[in-house]
């Protein structure tokens, strides 16, 4: 493989600016009580996406779920190694877990797209703390996306079924010690 150093030491210490496209309204108000994926807690909230962005949402209805890419604007550290929150025992390398302590704190949720109306999306799966800025959306297209014989590393091994139960929330994980922090 040819890695030139023309390209990564032109990008190794610039910055990149995105400018939010709107915001995420939910009910959760506190990192500790809002749910780690989507999957495990139903929660209806909105996206409105700003006005002067309306018109990048002709023809989402026809789509029943979406990415929706947000910043984690209340990320509390930039950290490389991490504990996740469905496996407190072991610190993993922050690019094999979705923890929002990044060193570019973007998140990325598959919701399903409810409703459209005008500038807001009303959406199911949110497990996004309430005033989040978005940075993107973008449908989800099972063709495109959908992966057969896919491995998921370390969570492979955790017992999704039980998991899947519970309010998986920081809090609910810690309470029934599958993680510390």
């Amino acid at each position: 493989m040819n890695l030139t150093r023309e390209h990564a030491n032109k990008w190794r210490n610039a910055d990149i600016i995105f400018h939010p496209i709107g915001v995420i309204h939910s009910e959760h108000t506190e990192q500790d009580n809002t749910p780690i994926q989507g999957i495990f807690n139903p929660s209806v909230g909105y996206i409105e996406v700003f006005e002067e962005n309306t018109d990048g949402l002709k023809d989402i209805e026809s789509f029943s779920h979406i990415y929706a890419l947000y910043y984690f604007d209340r990320a509390t550290a930039k950290n490389l190694i991490q504990k996740p929150f469905l496996d407190g025992e072991k610190e993993r390398g922050i690019f094999a877990i979705r923890h929002f302590n990044r060193p570019n704190p973007i998140g990325l949720s598959i919701m399903e797209l409810l409703e459209v109306d005008g500038n807001i999306l009303k959406v199911s799966g949110v497990d996004v703390l309430d005033g989040t800025p978005v940075i993107d959306i973008k449908p989800y297209v099972r063709q495109f996306d959908y992966r057969e014989e896919v491995k998921s590393g370390w969570v492979d091994t955790k017992h999704m079924d039980d998991i899947a139960e519970w309010n998986c929330t920081p809090k609910e994980l810690r309470n029934r010690d599958r993680t510390t922090k």
